[in-house]
C-alpha cells in the first residue's frame, strides 16, 4: 500500500503523524512511503532522515493525496485536505466529528474511508490513540492555567503554589479520566490546593489512591461544583464522552460566582468545549475574557510541543498504521474488533453512532457496508 503524510496545516500545528521509525517499519513491510516536503521539520525531523528510512519525499499535498492510497495524518482535514479526498483513499486520523457538521458532511461527499484516532478501542474499552495525546494536554492545561493566572496576561496575579505565609490557588479540575488524572498530578507538584470532580465512584477511589491525599476527590453533581466554583482560582475541564459532543459542566450564569480574573481552561475543547462559554482558539491568540474570566480553548493543546507529542502519539497509532496497511480495513476490523469503533465514514454513510446521533445523520452500521470497503 502507497502511505502518504501531509505536512499539517491547521493553524499552529506542528506534530507529523509518521516518525523515521515508522516510516522504516512500513517500508519493511513492503509498502511505499509518501512524506511532503518538510512535513517533520516543525518536530525537528528533516527530510533526510525519513528518506533514510525508506520513504519517498514529494513537493506538495497535492502530490501526497494523488498518489497514496492511505492518509496518515494528525488533525481533523481541513477544507482544502477534505477537497482532496477521493473514494478510495483510506483517512487515519483524530476527526472528533460530534462537534463539526460541516466537516463531518464533507468526508461523506468525499466517499472516503475515514477513521479516527479517538474512538479506536482496546480490549478495555479504553482509547488507547487518544490516551498519549491526553496526557500530554492534561500537563500542559496546568501550566497554561498556571500562567494565564499572572496578572499582566489578565489573570487574577497568583501564584499556583504559593509561598510560606500566602496561601496556594484553588485548582478545580473536572474528570478524572487521563486527562483531568495528569492535570492533578501537576498541579499537585506545584503545590496548589487540588479539588478533582468526576462522577464514577470507582475512579474516585483509584484517584484517591494515585495522590495519596494529596488532592480531595468530590463526587461531581451541579451543586457541588457551584458550591466549590467561588473559591476557585483555575477550573480545568477534562469531560469526555467517547466520540460525542462534551456536555456542558459550567455555564455561563455560574461564571458569576467565580473571582474575577479566574482561569477557565477546556481540554474538552475538541469535542465541542465542556463550559458554555468555549470556542476554539489558537496557541497564537489563546485566550479571551468572558464576564471577566479568562478563557484558554486552544484546540491543539499537545502541538505546542510537538517533539514530544510527535513521538508519544506514533508510539500509540504505528502498529495500528502497520496493520492497516498490511490487511485493508476489512480484514483489519476483523481481526482487531477495537479499530471498528474508530470507523467514522464510510462510502458517504456514517458508521458511529455517537457522531451520527451530534451532527443529525442517519447513523449506519459498519457491518452494513463492510462491502464497499473491499476495495480499499
Amino acid at each position: 500500500m502507497k502511505v502518504g503524510v501531509p505536512t499539517e496545516v491547521k493553524t499552529d500545528e506542528y506534530r507529523v503523524a509518521l516518525t523515521p521509525a515508522g516510516a522504516r517499519e512500513l517500508a519493511d513491510a513492503g509498502h511505499e512511503v509518501l512524506v511532503q516536503h518538510g512535513a517533520g521539520e516543525g518536530s525537528a525531523i528533516s527530510d533526510a532522515d525519513y528518506a533514510a528510512q525508506g520513504a519517498s519525499i514529494v513537493p506538495d499535498a497535492d502530490a501526497v493525496f494523488a498518489q497514496a492510497e492511505m492518509i496518515v495524518k494528525v488533525k481533523e482535514p481541513q477544507p482544502e485536505e477534505v477537497a482532496r479526498l477521493r473514494p478510495h483513499h483510506l483517512l487515519f486520523t483524530y476527526l472528533h466529528l460530534a462537534p463539526a457538521p460541516a466537516l463531518t458532511r464533507g468526508l461523506m461527499a468525499s466517499g472516503a474511508t475515514c477513521i479516527a484516532y479517538e474512538t479506536v478501542e482496546d480490549a478495555r474499552g479504553r482509547l488507547p490513540l487518544l490516551a498519549p495525546m491526553s496526557e500530554v494536554a492534561g500537563k500542559i492545561a496546568t501550566q497554561a492555567g498556571a500562567f494565564m493566572l499572572e496578572k499582566p496576561l489578565g489573570g487574577r496575579g497568583i501564584l499556583l503554589g504559593g509561598v510560606p505565609g500566602v496561601a496556594a490557588a484553588n485548582v478545580m479540575v473536572i474528570g478524572g479520566g487521563v486527562v483531568g488524572m495528569r492535570a492533578a498530578l501537576i498541579a499537585i507538584g506545584m503545590e496548589a490546593t487540588v479539588f478533582v470532580f468526576d462522577r464514577n465512584i470507582d475512579r474516585l477511589r483509584e484517584l484517591d489512591s494515585e495522590f495519596g491525599g494529596r488532592a480531595d476527590t468530590c463526587f461531581a453533581t451541579t451543586l457541588a461544583i457551584e458550591e466549590r466554583l467561588p473559591e476557585i482560582d483555575l477550573v480545568i475541564g477534562a469531560v469526555l464522552v467517547h466520540g460525542a459532543k462534551a456536555p456542558h459542566v459550567i455555564t455561563r450564569r455560574q461564571l458569576t460566582l467565580m473571582k474575577p480574573g479566574a482561569v477557565l481552561v477546556d481540554v474538552s475543547i475538541d469535542q465541542g468545549g465542556c463550559f458554555e462559554t468555549s470556542r476554539p482558539t489558537t496557541h497564537t491568540d489563546p485566550t479571551y475574557e468572558v464576564d471577566g474570566i479568562t478563557h484558554y480553548c486552544v484546540a491543539n493543546m499537545p502541538g505546542a510541543v510537538p517533539i514530544t507529542s510527535t513521538h508519544a502519539l506514533t508510539n500509540a497509532t504505528m502498529p495500528y498504521v502497520v496493520q492497516l496497511a498490511n490487511d485493508g480495513v476489512v480484514r483489519a476490523v476483523q481481526d482487531n474488533p477495537g479499530l471498528k469503533p474508530g470507523v467514522n465514514v464510510v462510502a458517504g454513510k456514517v458508521t458511529y453512532a455517537p457522531v451520527a446521533d451530534a451532527v443529525g445523520v442517519p447513523y449506519v452500521p459498519l457491518d452494513e457496508v463492510l462491502g464497499s470497503l473491499r476495495a480499499v
